[in-house]
C-alpha cells in the first residue's frame, strides 16, 4: 500500500500513454498521412486567410480583423495536437511526459475556449451590421473590436490557467494510458487516483458557463438577424443581408454541432476511442474547413489573394 501511495504521488516524473485513433500498424502509415495532409491544408489555409486580411487595406474592417484572429486560433488549436500525434506515429512511441501533458491541456484548453469567444464575436459584429447598419461604424470601431479580442484572451487564458492548476493538484499512477491522439482534461481527470470531485464541479461550471454563455449569444444576435432580414421588402435586399452573414453561420454551424457531436458520442458509448475519433471533428476537421468556407463563400477575400499573388508575381518577373 505504501509503494502504491508512492507510485501515486510521484506524478512530475510521471509518463502517459497516448494511445491515438488506432493501435493497428497497419493504419498508422495511412493515419500519419491524413493527418499531415490535413494539418498541411489548416495551415496553409488559415495563412492564406491573414494574408488576405493584412495585404488588402479593403479587408482592414472589424468582421475581418475577427476572422484573421479566428484563422491565427485555428492554426493554435490543430498545433497543439496533431504535430505530436504525427511524431508518435512517426517514431512509433507513444510517451508523453507529465509537463507535456499539462502543457497540452492548457493550451488545448485556451484555444478551444478562444475560438468560441470569437465566433460569439463576430456574431455580435454580423448582429451590429444588420439591424443597426447605420450605427455600425460607430459601435463597431477599432478600439472597441481591438478590446472584445483582448477580453476574449483574457478570460481564455484565465480559464485555462484555473483547468490547469486544478489538474496539477491531482496524484497519477505511472504508466497510465490515455485512450486519446492527446492529453484531454476530462481524460486526464478519470486517470486521477485521488479524489476529483472539485475538478468535475470545476470542469462542469466553467463549461456551462463559457461554453452556455456564448451559445446564448449566437443564438440571440441570429434570431434577430434573422428578424430584421424577415422585415426587408425586397428578395435581393434579403439576399444580400443574408449573404453578408452566411459564412459565419457555417462555421459556427459546424463548431457547434460537432462540439455537440463529442458530447453525445462520449455520452452515449463507453469506447473512449469512439470519443477521441469523435473529437477529430472540432479539433483538426472543423479548422482546416474554415478557410474554405470563408473563401468559396466570399469574393473580397478570393480578390485580395489573387491581388497579392499577381503583385508578387509581377515584381518576379519585373527583377
Amino acid at each position: 500500500m505504501e509503494s502504491e501511495n508512492q507510485t501515486c504521488n510521484d506524478t512530475r516524473s510521471s509518463e502517459f500513454l497516448l494511445l491515438g485513433l488506432s493501435e493497428e500498424p497497419e493504419l498508422q502509415p495511412f493515419l500519419f498521412g491524413l493527418f499531415l495532409s490535413m494539418y498541411l491544408v489548416t495551415i496553409l489555409g488559415n495563412l492564406l486567410i491573414i494574408l488576405a486580411v493584412n495585404s488588402d487595406s479593403h479587408l482592414h474592417t472589424p468582421m475581418y480583423f475577427f476572422l484573421a484572429n479566428l484563422s491565427f486560433v485555428d492554426i493554435c488549436v490543430t498545433s497543439t495536437t496533431v504535430p505530436k500525434m504525427l511524431a508518435n506515429i512517426q517514431i512509433q512511441r507513444k510517451v508523453i511526459t507529465y509537463e507535456s501533458c499539462i502543457t497540452q491541456i492548457y493550451f488545448f484548453i485556451l484555444f478551444v475556449v478562444l475560438d468560441n469567444f470569437l465566433l460569439t464575436v463576430m456574431a455580435y459584429d454580423r448582429f451590429v451590421a444588420i439591424c443597426h447598419p447605420l450605427c455600425y461604424t460607430v459601435i463597431m470601431n477599432p478600439k472597441f473590436c481591438g478590446l472584445l479580442v483582448m477580453v476574449s484572451w483574457i478570460v481564455s487564458v484565465l480559464n485555462s490557467l484555473l483547468q490547469t492548476l486544478m489538474v496539477l493538484q491531482l496524484s497519477f499512477c505511472t504508466g497510465m494510458e490515455i485512450p486519446h491522439f492527446f492529453c484531454e482534461l476530462s481524460q486526464m481527470i478519470q486517470l486521477a487516483c485521488s479524489d476529483t470531485f472539485l475538478n468535475d464541479m470545476v470542469t462542469c461550471f466553467t463549461t456551462v458557463l463559457l461554453g452556455g454563455a456564448p451559445l446564448a449569444g449566437v443564438l440571440y444576435s441570429y434570431s434577430k438577424i434573422v428578424s430584421s432580414i424577415c422585415g426587408i421588402s425586397s428578395a435581393q435586399g434579403k439576399y444580400k443581408a443574408f449573404s453578408t452573414c452566411a459564412s459565419h453561420l457555417s462555421v459556427v454551424s459546424l463548431f457547434y454541432c460537432t462540439s455537440l457531436g463529442v458530447y453525445l458520442s462520449s455520452a452515449a458509448s463507453q469506447s473512449s476511442h469512439s470519443s477521441a475519433t469523435a473529437s477529430v471533428m472540432y479539433t483538426v476537421v472543423t479548422p482546416m474547413l474554415n478557410p474554405f468556407i470563408y473563401s468559396l463563400r466570399n469574393r473580397d477575400i478570393k480578390e485580395a489573394l489573387n491581388v497579392f499573388f499577381r503583385g508578387k508575381f509581377y515584381l518576379k518577373c519585373s527583377s
